[in-house]
C-alpha cells in the first residue's frame, strides 16, 4: 500500500514538473511569437515589391549585410567601440545616483541640497547639452560617455530615492525600539527594504544608456554602430542603419533579460518573486 503511495506521489510530481516546462517554453513562444510575425511579413511585402529596396530593406538582405560586415571586422570594431561607451557611462551614471540617491534619501539636509538641482538637470533636453558638452569636454571619448552617464543617474536617483522613502514607519519606529544603530539601520533594513525600486531604476538605466548612446555617437565620431549609421545615410544603404537599429533593439533587450536576472537572483528572498519563479 506505502509502494503504491510513493509511485502515486512521484507520478504526480512528474506530471506537475512536465506541465511547468511546458508552461516555461510555450510563454516564451508566446513572447516572441509577434516579433517573428512582423518580420515575416516585412519580408513578405518586400519580396511582393510593396515596400522599396531603396527606402526599406528587407530582414534578408538586412542579415546578408550583418555577416558582410561581420566578415570584414567592420561590425565588432564599431559594437566594442558601443559597447565601450554604454557601459563606462552606465557604470558612471550608476554611481552617481545611487550616492545622491542615499544622500537625498537618507537626510532631509542632503534632500535640500540635492533634489532641486537633480529635478531641474532631469528636465532639461538632452539635445540642448550636446552643445556644451562639446564646448566643456572637446569631440573625444569624454563628451559620449558623460551624456550616457548623465541619462542612466536619474532614474537610479529617482528610484533609489523613492524607495528609501518609502520605508514602512512603523518598521523603522521597531528598528529605533531594538536599539540598532543608524549604521546598521541604513545596511540591514533601509538598502534592502530600497533594493527592488533601485532595481527597477537600473532596468530603466539601462535602457536610457542606449537612447543616450544613439545621441552620443553623433557627436563627431569616428568609430560605433551611431557612426557606422551616420556613414550609410550618407550612401542611402537603409540596410546598413537598419541593421543599426536592430543591434540596438537586440542590446536593449539582452541587457533588460540581464537585470531582471538579476533581479531574480537579489530578491529570492521576497514572496512576489519566489511565486514567480515557480511559475
Amino acid at each position: 500500500m506505502s509502494g503504491s503511495l510513493v509511485r502515486t506521489t512521484f507520478a504526480g510530481a512528474a506530471k506537475g514538473s512536465a506541465r511547468s516546462l511546458w508552461r516555461i517554453r510555450l510563454g516564451v513562444l508566446t513572447r516572441y511569437a509577434s516579433p517573428v510575425v512582423l518580420v515575416l511579413l516585412w519580408q513578405a511585402a518586400c519580396s511582393a515589391g510593396l515596400l522599396s529596396s531603396r527606402l526599406m530593406a528587407s530582414p534578408a538582405r538586412i542579415v546578408a549585410t550583418g555577416w558582410s560586415l561581420t566578415r570584414d571586422g567592420t561590425l565588432q570594431a564599431n559594437l566594442t567601440v558601443s559597447l565601450m561607451r554604454a557601459g563606462c557611462g552606465l557604470a558612471i551614471g550608476v554611481f552617481a545616483g545611487v550616492s545622491l540617491g542615499l544622500v537625498s534619501g537618507l537626510s532631509r539636509v542632503g534632500e535640500d541640497i540635492v533634489d532641486a538641482p537633480m529635478q531641474i538637470l532631469r528636465t532639461l533636453p538632452t539635445l540642448a547639452l550636446v552643445p556644451l558638452f562639446i564646448l566643456w569636454f572637446g569631440i573625444g571619448e569624454t563628451p559620449k560617455i558623460s551624456l550616457v552617464a548623465l541619462g542612466a543617474s536619474f532614474p537610479i536617483y529617482l528610484n533609489l530615492y523613492k524607495g528609501i522613502r518609502s520605508i514602512d514607519p512603523k518598521l523603522l519606529e521597531m528598528v529605533r525600539t531594538l536599539g540598532l544603530s543608524r549604521g546598521r539601520t541604513i545596511r540591514d533594513v533601509i538598502l534592502p527594504g530600497a533594493l527592488p525600486d533601485l532595481l527597477v531604476g537600473l532596468r530603466f538605466a539601462v535602457g536610457i544608456s542606449w537612447l543616450m548612446l544613439v545621441v552620443a555617437e553623433q557627436i563627431n565620431a569616428e568609430s560605433g554602430i551611431g557612426h557606422m549609421m551616420m556613414d550609410a545615410e550618407d550612401f542611402l544603404r537603409t540596410d546598413i542603419i537598419l541593421l543599426g537599429l536592430v543591434i540596438y533593439g537586440l542590446l536593449g533587450l539582452v541587457s533588460d533579460q540581464v537585470v531582471r536576472f538579476l533581479e531574480g537572483m537579489l530578491l529570492v528572498w521576497r514572496p512576489s518573486h519566489r511565486v514567480a519563479g515557480a511559475r
